[in-house]
């Protein structure tokens, strides 16, 4: 049955793609108050196309924009996947840098160009041809439910209370995610981890308001040079992050990951040379992907103090504020990062400023175990749609829903993405190059039809 199904991908592949660019002209832009309707739009078109398939679909109101959810009909002893996606995109600004409009799509060298070409629209769609093509062949064999939000670019503030309302619903054996990529152009991946993060705002306060540095200098606390050491001791020489116990729950990567990383392809001065850097820096000892991937981080994202404009102006500020991320790995507890960051800083800060805090996000990372039996089918589905054997790789960055689905409904993700290093997410020109769009759709049909045999809780 998969051989046919796959047959069926393959020959409407020129059909998929004129679908895609239909969904792709709808500027569903959740930042954007303007784009309201546009949100609405591109929802129900993806409804639409879900009905197609035969899907009982809803499209689910929010207080923000709305959450489509479809259903095939589920039936005793079979495994239910959960499938989570977007349908908002990122703002097109600075629309000049657009080699073609963002919101008009255009195929050149092979690749799609338009603003949510690859995330996630191109990806999400990927999944919607393949189960347009089960449908054609009697429907996939799996129980199936797709959630396909609004506001994953606006950081999904109403979906963690949309998924404890209908829990119930929404439960499942598995859940899958195509919102990541593949290692490069010719290696597929599966991510199997992701590093949490834990986001802080630390101000220090001096006067009252600015003052002369020339009548008050030498004589008062200076707040840019205060944050500016206390910033600075964060990390040491080696790049060694400096707050007591940060390093106490991470652990090391198992020696056959270290032994399959060293086995990718990827060349320090190449990347370097691709980001217009001299060479690469981080923690001593530790190679690119282990940094990457498996050792935690801390990183000054933003200064913001004192006379910033032309010109000098002999200015002691009254205050500086600095941001700060930590990338956590698996065991590591956001909370407990945040409160000892904010404990060393109060110890090293002299009397005569003051500190404040603000927090804007806690996520802890994600593991998917690499030998687990869902793992186990999603490489074959893999190699299936792709030809070759996927990498197991870690991401980076995090993914905030994924975290949802294991506290909300206890549900471990599979990450099977089809992007490109070069895709230009978030950025003039994103892209989805159509053989990624071919293979991802294979992957998919291939991935409905292993996790048919997988193990029910």
């Amino acid at each position: 049955m998969l051989d046919d199904v796959l047959s069926t991908v393959a020959a409407r592949h020129d059909a998929s793609l004129s679908a895609l660019k239909e969904w792709l002209a709808i500027p569903s832009v959740s930042a954007q108050p303007d784009h309201k309707a546009d949100m609405m739009r591109a929802a129900q078109w993806l409804a639409d196309q879900l009905k197609f398939a035969e899907l009982e679909t809803s499209i689910m109101p929010t207080p923000g924009h709305p959450i489509v959810v479809a259903k095939n009909k589920h039936v005793p002893g079979r495994p239910t996947v959960l499938f989570y996606g977007h349908y908002d995109v990122q703002p097109a600004e600075p629309l000049e840098l657009w080699e073609t409009p963002a919101f008009e799509p255009t195929v050149r060298d092979g690749k799609l160009f338009a603003r949510g070409a690859s995330d996630d629209k191109g990806q999400v769609w990927c999944h919607v041809a393949a189960i347009q093509a089960w449908q054609a062949h009697g429907g996939v064999p799996v129980n199936l439910t797709v959630l396909v939000e609004g506001e994953e670019e606006v950081a999904s503030a109403n979906l963690e209370g949309f998924l404890r309302s209908y829990a119930e619903d929404l439960r499942a054996d598995v859940a899958l995610i195509s919102d990541t990529g593949m290692f490069d152009a010719d290696t597929p991946a599966i991510t199997t981890g992701l590093r949490g993060l834990m986001y802080a705002e630390v101000t220090v306060q001096g006067a009252k308001s600015d003052l002369h540095s020339g009548l008050y200098g030498g004589a008062v606390p200076n707040p840019c040079n205060v944050l500016c050491q206390l910033l600075g001791s964060l990390k040491d020489a080696d790049n060694r992050v400096t707050i007591p116990g940060f390093y106490d729950d991470v652990q090391e990567p198992a020696a056959d990951e270290l032994a399959a990383w060293s086995k990718l392809d990827r060349s320090d001065e190449a990347l370097a040379n691709e980001l217009g850097l001299k060479k690469l820096d981080g923690e001593a000892g530790r190679s690119t992907l282990e940094r990457l991937w498996s050792r935690p981080t801390c990183d000054v994202n933003g200064i913001l103090g004192g006379y910033t404009g032309e010109g000098a102006k002999t200015v002691l500020p009254s205050k500086a504020m600095g941001k700060v991320s930590f990338r956590l790995v698996p065991a590591q507890d956001p909370k407990k990062i945040q409160a000892a960051f904010e404990q060393q800083l109060r110890a090293q800060a002299p009397d005569s400023v003051e500190l404040s805090f603000r927090y804007f996000g806690a996520e802890p990372a994600a593991l998917t175990p690499a030998d687990s039996p869902a793992m186990t089918l999603a490489r074959q589905a893999v190699e299936i749609g792709f030809g070759k054997e996927p990498a197991l790789i870690c991401g980076g960055g995090s993914i905030p829903v994924v975290g949802l689905l294991k506290q909300q409904l206890g549900l471990d993700t599979l990450l099977v993405g089809f992007g490109l290093g070069d895709d230009n997410l978030h950025a003039p020109n994103e892209k989805f190059d159509l053989v990624q769009l071919q293979n991802g759709t294979a992957t998919a049909a291939a991935l409905y039809g292993k996790l048919a045999d997988l193990p029910m809780k």
